[in-house]
């Protein structure tokens, strides 16, 4: 009886830990493969990249001196060349200005605009917290309908999907990152998850406030 007990928990261990396999690529790689599959064909290297009137090109940190980090000014690189080749009219740069003494936007604005972009052609979105805040805030408060998404390869197809399902005819274009980014590609998977979710629930950016007119004066202005 004893050893009918032990092979009868064993198997319930056994069974356990499948369920508990089975949740995890329900609930990690499901997600990860519908934002694949929901981007399929729509990212790009920078010289195949279709026109858009838009370039959103999302953040990715300052250094001590305020200046891009690598992966941020990979990403620089790639839409000064996108608007150098005439492939968009207008940029919008996305990232975090959550606090006074950390312009996330403004270090991105300036550098583009050092680098021969006009400044009227650069729009600045202070409150782009996330990839999901960033994609609902161009559509809500920038009226951004169509556009061309700037971050790296392993990024690429979660921001187009985000900005996708936000109403925004958007592409992608991966730039390569400067490392090994490995931890970052790891990362996709609960990422995949919360973007996913995001869109389920309709989730409320952490702040929207009054439509904007930059990005049309932008596109307006020769």
């Amino acid at each position: 009886m004893r050893r009918v007990r032990q092979l009868f928990g064993r198997r319930w261990v056994k069974i356990s830990l499948g369920a508990l396999l089975a949740l995890v690529l329900l609930f990690g790689a499901g997600p990860y493969l519908w934002i694949r599959f929901a981007t399929s064909g729509k990212v790009h290297a920078v010289a195949d990249a279709p026109a858009a009137p838009v370039g959103i090109v999302l953040g990715a940190g300052l250094k001590t001196d305020g200046s891009p980090k690598p992966y941020l000014r990979t990403r620089l690189d790639d839409t000064l060349r996108l608007y150098q080749d005439g492939k968009i009219r207008a940029i919008l740069v996305s990232g975090d200005h959550g606090q006074v003494e950390y312009d996330e936007v403004a270090a991105m604005a300036r550098w583009l605009v050092d680098r021969g972009v006009p400044v009227g052609k650069v729009v600045a979105d202070h409150a782009g917290f996330d990839t999901y805040d960033s994609c609902v805030r161009a559509y809500k408060i920038f009226g951004v309908r169509k556009a061309l998404v700037v971050t790296q390869e392993f990024h690429v197809r979660r921001a187009v999907f985000l900005c996708r399902e936000a109403g925004i005819d958007a592409a992608g274009v991966g730039s390569p990152a400067p490392d090994d980014d490995t931890r970052y590609q790891v990362r996709e998977v609960p990422a995949a998850i919360k973007a996913t979710l995001d869109v389920v629930v309709d989730a409320s950016p952490t702040y929207l406030g009054k439509y904007e007119t930059g990005v049309d004066e932008a596109l307006s202005a020769p």
